[in-house]
Protein backbone atom coordinates (compact mmCIF):
# COMPACT_ATOMS: atom_id res chain seq x y z
CA UNK A 1 0.00 0.00 0.00
CA UNK A 2 3.26 2.16 0.14
CA UNK A 3 3.68 4.70 -2.77
CA UNK A 4 6.94 7.22 -2.67
CA UNK A 5 4.88 9.72 -5.17
CA UNK A 6 2.71 10.95 -2.66
CA UNK A 7 3.52 14.46 -2.12
CA UNK A 8 2.73 15.38 1.49
CA UNK A 9 0.38 18.29 1.49
CA UNK A 10 -1.66 15.82 -0.89
CA UNK A 11 -1.55 13.55 2.49
CA UNK A 12 -2.30 16.37 4.90
CA UNK A 13 -5.32 17.67 2.73
CA UNK A 14 -6.50 13.95 2.89
CA UNK A 15 -6.11 13.42 6.47
CA UNK A 16 -8.09 16.89 6.78
CA UNK A 17 -11.01 16.16 4.51
CA UNK A 18 -11.72 12.79 6.09
CA UNK A 19 -11.17 13.67 9.57
CA UNK A 20 -11.37 17.44 10.38
CA UNK A 21 -13.81 18.90 8.44
CA UNK A 22 -16.80 19.66 10.13
CA UNK A 23 -15.38 16.43 12.53
CA UNK A 24 -15.40 18.65 15.75
CA UNK A 25 -11.93 17.63 16.22
CA UNK A 26 -10.26 21.06 17.04
CA UNK A 27 -6.61 21.23 16.41
CA UNK A 28 -3.88 18.64 15.24
CA UNK A 29 -0.64 18.60 17.12
CA UNK A 30 1.85 18.88 14.94
CA UNK A 31 3.46 15.81 16.34
CA UNK A 32 0.20 13.46 15.72
CA UNK A 33 0.63 14.71 11.80
CA UNK A 34 4.50 14.02 11.82
CA UNK A 35 4.23 10.57 13.15
CA UNK A 36 1.09 9.68 10.58
CA UNK A 37 2.96 10.76 7.73
CA UNK A 38 6.17 9.57 8.75
CA UNK A 39 4.44 5.62 8.79
CA UNK A 40 3.66 6.80 4.97
CA UNK A 41 7.37 7.60 4.06
CA UNK A 42 7.55 11.55 4.28
CA UNK A 43 10.44 12.91 6.51
CA UNK A 44 9.82 14.80 9.75
CA UNK A 45 11.53 17.85 8.14
CA UNK A 46 9.59 17.43 4.79
CA UNK A 47 6.40 17.27 6.89
CA UNK A 48 7.02 20.85 8.84
CA UNK A 49 7.91 22.27 5.58
CA UNK A 50 4.75 21.78 3.93
CA UNK A 51 2.47 22.42 7.68
CA UNK A 52 4.61 26.24 6.87
CA UNK A 53 4.18 26.94 3.51
CA UNK A 54 -0.03 25.69 4.14
CA UNK A 55 -0.59 28.00 7.09
CA UNK A 56 1.50 31.35 4.70
CA UNK A 57 -1.23 29.31 1.98
CA UNK A 58 -3.97 30.33 4.84
CA UNK A 59 -5.01 26.79 4.15
CA UNK A 60 -3.96 25.80 7.63
CA UNK A 61 -4.17 28.11 11.08
CA UNK A 62 -1.33 27.41 13.37
CA UNK A 63 -1.95 27.71 17.37
CA UNK A 64 0.81 27.45 20.32
CA UNK A 65 0.21 25.77 23.70
CA UNK A 66 3.35 26.03 25.86
CA UNK A 67 5.78 24.32 23.72
CA UNK A 68 3.03 22.20 21.19
CA UNK A 69 2.03 23.21 17.69
CA UNK A 70 -0.68 22.61 16.67
CA UNK A 71 -2.94 22.52 13.43
CA UNK A 72 -6.79 23.47 12.55
CA UNK A 73 -8.61 24.37 9.16
CA UNK A 74 -9.14 27.97 8.00
CA UNK A 75 -12.20 28.99 6.26
CA UNK A 76 -10.48 29.04 3.12
CA UNK A 77 -9.82 25.16 3.59
CA UNK A 78 -12.70 24.95 4.75
CA UNK A 79 -14.19 25.86 1.49
CA UNK A 80 -11.63 23.87 -0.75
CA UNK A 81 -12.16 20.58 1.10
CA UNK A 82 -16.09 21.00 1.19
CA UNK A 83 -15.81 21.76 -2.32
CA UNK A 84 -13.66 18.31 -3.28
CA UNK A 85 -15.60 16.11 -0.82
CA UNK A 86 -18.69 16.59 -2.42
CA UNK A 87 -17.19 14.65 -5.53
CA UNK A 88 -14.81 12.30 -3.00
CA UNK A 89 -18.22 10.58 -1.97
CA UNK A 90 -20.09 10.98 -5.14
CA UNK A 91 -22.26 7.80 -6.07
CA UNK A 92 -20.89 8.01 -9.37
CA UNK A 93 -17.71 10.23 -9.17
CA UNK A 94 -16.79 9.50 -12.88
CA UNK A 95 -19.60 10.47 -14.68
CA UNK A 96 -20.33 13.60 -15.75
CA UNK A 97 -23.03 15.80 -14.11
CA UNK A 98 -25.12 17.04 -16.97
CA UNK A 99 -24.99 16.63 -20.43
CA UNK A 100 -23.01 18.44 -23.27
CA UNK A 101 -19.83 20.41 -22.58
CA UNK A 102 -18.51 22.92 -20.80
CA UNK A 103 -15.82 25.42 -21.95
CA UNK A 104 -13.55 27.73 -20.81
CA UNK A 105 -10.97 30.74 -21.83
CA UNK A 106 -9.31 32.72 -19.49
CA UNK A 107 -6.67 35.80 -19.70
CA UNK A 108 -4.31 36.23 -16.86
CA UNK A 109 -0.98 38.48 -16.65
CA UNK A 110 2.33 37.24 -16.95
CA UNK A 111 3.42 39.07 -13.97
CA UNK A 112 0.74 36.62 -11.64
CA UNK A 113 1.66 33.24 -12.86
CA UNK A 114 0.84 31.72 -9.49
CA UNK A 115 -2.92 32.95 -10.40
CA UNK A 116 -2.52 31.00 -13.40
CA UNK A 117 -1.36 28.20 -11.63
CA UNK A 118 -4.25 27.90 -9.50
CA UNK A 119 -6.58 28.25 -12.37
CA UNK A 120 -5.37 25.91 -14.31
CA UNK A 121 -4.90 23.49 -11.33
CA UNK A 122 -9.03 23.84 -10.15
CA UNK A 123 -10.41 23.73 -13.73
CA UNK A 124 -8.57 20.30 -13.78
CA UNK A 125 -9.43 19.48 -10.72
CA UNK A 126 -13.47 20.34 -12.24
CA UNK A 127 -12.48 17.72 -15.17
CA UNK A 128 -11.41 20.46 -17.66
CA UNK A 129 -8.49 19.13 -20.20
CA UNK A 130 -6.74 22.06 -22.72
CA UNK A 131 -8.40 21.71 -25.97
CA UNK A 132 -5.86 24.42 -28.02
CA UNK A 133 -4.29 27.02 -26.25
CA UNK A 134 -6.58 29.57 -24.27
CA UNK A 135 -9.57 27.21 -25.00
CA UNK A 136 -10.59 24.62 -21.64
CA UNK A 137 -13.02 21.75 -22.03
CA UNK A 138 -15.26 19.67 -19.11
CA UNK A 139 -17.44 17.07 -20.12
CA UNK A 140 -20.83 18.04 -18.93
CA UNK A 141 -22.36 20.64 -17.03
CA UNK A 142 -19.44 22.37 -14.46
CA UNK A 143 -20.98 23.95 -11.80
CA UNK A 144 -18.31 26.77 -12.53
CA UNK A 145 -19.12 29.29 -9.94
CA UNK A 146 -18.72 26.78 -7.23
CA UNK A 147 -15.50 25.66 -8.72
CA UNK A 148 -14.14 28.84 -8.53
CA UNK A 149 -15.18 29.93 -5.58
CA UNK A 150 -11.71 29.05 -3.05
CA UNK A 151 -10.09 31.19 -5.83
CA UNK A 152 -12.20 34.17 -5.58
CA UNK A 153 -9.42 36.58 -4.07
CA UNK A 154 -7.16 35.79 -7.07
CA UNK A 155 -9.52 36.23 -10.01
CA UNK A 156 -9.63 40.09 -9.83
CA UNK A 157 -8.13 41.29 -13.05
CA UNK A 158 -8.91 37.76 -14.61
CA UNK A 159 -10.36 37.56 -17.62
CA UNK A 160 -12.84 34.79 -17.77
CA UNK A 161 -15.68 33.60 -20.01
CA UNK A 162 -17.10 30.52 -19.95
CA UNK A 163 -19.64 28.77 -22.35
CA UNK A 164 -22.13 25.38 -22.85
CA UNK A 165 -21.84 23.82 -25.57
CA UNK A 166 -23.39 20.56 -27.73
CA UNK A 167 -22.39 18.37 -30.32
CA UNK A 168 -23.88 19.17 -33.67
CA UNK A 169 -25.22 15.69 -35.43
CA UNK A 170 -22.68 14.60 -38.03
CA UNK A 171 -19.08 16.20 -35.83
CA UNK A 172 -18.72 13.95 -32.64
CA UNK A 173 -16.63 15.38 -29.96
CA UNK A 174 -14.49 12.33 -30.20
CA UNK A 175 -11.50 13.94 -31.54
CA UNK A 176 -11.69 17.12 -28.99
CA UNK A 177 -11.78 14.26 -26.51
CA UNK A 178 -8.55 12.66 -28.25
CA UNK A 179 -7.06 16.19 -28.30
CA UNK A 180 -7.68 17.13 -24.61
CA UNK A 181 -7.27 14.15 -22.83
CA UNK A 182 -5.15 11.28 -23.09
CA UNK A 183 -7.14 8.11 -22.64
CA UNK A 184 -4.42 5.56 -21.92
CA UNK A 185 -2.91 7.53 -19.81
CA UNK A 186 -5.90 7.87 -17.47
CA UNK A 187 -6.81 4.43 -17.62
CA UNK A 188 -2.87 3.91 -16.17
CA UNK A 189 -4.07 5.70 -13.34
CA UNK A 190 -6.95 3.63 -12.26
CA UNK A 191 -4.79 0.79 -12.77
CA UNK A 192 -2.12 1.77 -10.45
CA UNK A 193 -5.11 2.66 -7.68
CA UNK A 194 -6.08 -0.78 -8.28
CA UNK A 195 -3.00 -1.87 -8.22
CA UNK A 196 -2.70 -0.60 -4.58
CA UNK A 197 -5.79 -1.39 -3.39
CA UNK A 198 -7.94 -3.85 -4.83
CA UNK A 199 -6.45 -6.44 -3.06
CA UNK A 200 -6.23 -4.89 0.28
CA UNK A 201 -8.62 -7.01 3.11
CA UNK A 202 -8.24 -5.29 6.01
CA UNK A 203 -5.62 -2.86 8.10
CA UNK A 204 -3.65 -3.30 11.40
CA UNK A 205 -2.91 0.54 10.62
CA UNK A 206 -6.78 1.91 9.62
CA UNK A 207 -5.40 5.74 10.44
CA UNK A 208 -2.35 5.30 8.35
CA UNK A 209 -4.62 3.67 5.51
CA UNK A 210 -7.43 5.86 5.40
CA UNK A 211 -4.87 8.59 4.71
CA UNK A 212 -3.16 6.73 2.31
CA UNK A 213 -6.51 5.63 0.17
CA UNK A 214 -7.90 9.19 0.62
CA UNK A 215 -4.86 10.56 -1.11
CA UNK A 216 -4.66 8.19 -3.95
CA UNK A 217 -8.25 8.58 -3.99
CA UNK A 218 -7.84 12.37 -4.46
CA UNK A 219 -5.00 11.97 -7.11
CA UNK A 220 -7.32 9.77 -9.40
CA UNK A 221 -10.19 12.32 -9.40
CA UNK A 222 -7.96 14.88 -10.51
CA UNK A 223 -6.44 12.42 -13.28
CA UNK A 224 -10.07 11.19 -14.50
CA UNK A 225 -11.87 14.22 -16.01
CA UNK A 226 -15.53 12.20 -15.99
CA UNK A 227 -15.63 11.61 -19.54
CA UNK A 228 -19.22 9.77 -21.19
CA UNK A 229 -19.13 6.67 -21.06
CA UNK A 230 -19.26 6.42 -25.22
CA UNK A 231 -16.43 7.59 -25.62
CA UNK A 232 -14.25 5.03 -23.17
CA UNK A 233 -14.05 1.32 -24.12
CA UNK A 234 -16.25 -1.17 -22.67
CA UNK A 235 -13.82 -2.47 -20.13
CA UNK A 236 -12.93 1.22 -18.98
CA UNK A 237 -11.94 0.35 -14.97
CA UNK A 238 -13.68 3.50 -13.45
CA UNK A 239 -16.46 1.12 -11.71
CA UNK A 240 -13.86 -1.17 -10.29
CA UNK A 241 -11.62 1.82 -8.60
CA UNK A 242 -14.88 3.38 -7.62
CA UNK A 243 -15.99 -0.09 -5.64
CA UNK A 244 -12.80 -0.47 -4.22
CA UNK A 245 -12.66 2.56 -2.55
CA UNK A 246 -16.15 2.55 -1.19
CA UNK A 247 -15.44 -1.04 0.03
CA UNK A 248 -12.13 0.07 1.79
CA UNK A 249 -13.00 3.70 3.40
CA UNK A 250 -16.36 1.55 4.92
CA UNK A 251 -13.42 -0.97 6.27
CA UNK A 252 -10.58 1.83 7.43
CA UNK A 253 -12.84 4.85 8.33
CA UNK A 254 -14.48 3.76 11.83
CA UNK A 255 -11.13 3.02 13.34
CA UNK A 256 -9.23 5.20 11.77
CA UNK A 257 -11.23 7.88 13.75
CA UNK A 258 -11.42 5.58 16.98
CA UNK A 259 -7.89 6.09 16.59
CA UNK A 260 -7.08 9.57 15.80
CA UNK A 261 -9.60 10.14 19.05
CA UNK A 262 -7.33 8.17 21.23
CA UNK A 263 -4.01 10.22 19.88
CA UNK A 264 -5.87 13.79 20.73
CA UNK A 265 -6.78 12.18 23.92
CA UNK A 266 -3.45 12.21 24.95
CA UNK A 267 -2.94 15.37 23.69
CA UNK A 268 -3.11 19.14 25.13
CA UNK A 269 -3.14 20.84 21.96
CA UNK A 270 -6.35 23.66 22.27
CA UNK A 271 -9.49 22.63 21.13
CA UNK A 272 -11.02 25.09 18.39
CA UNK A 273 -13.62 27.44 19.38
Amino acid sequence: MGRASRRPEQLLLAFLGEFVLDAGVGYIPSAVLIGLLAELGVGDAATRATLARMARRDLLAKVRAGREVAYGLTPASESVLREARRRVLADEPFAPVGTGWTLVTFSVPESRRDTRHRVRATLTWSGFGLLRDGLWIAPGEVDLASALRPLDGDLAGVELSAFRAYEIEGFSATRAVRSAWRLEDIRAHHLEFLGAWADVEGSANPLRDMTALGADWLALLRADPRLPAGHLSDDWPSGRSAATFRRLREMFVGAARADLEGFLGRSDAPSKA
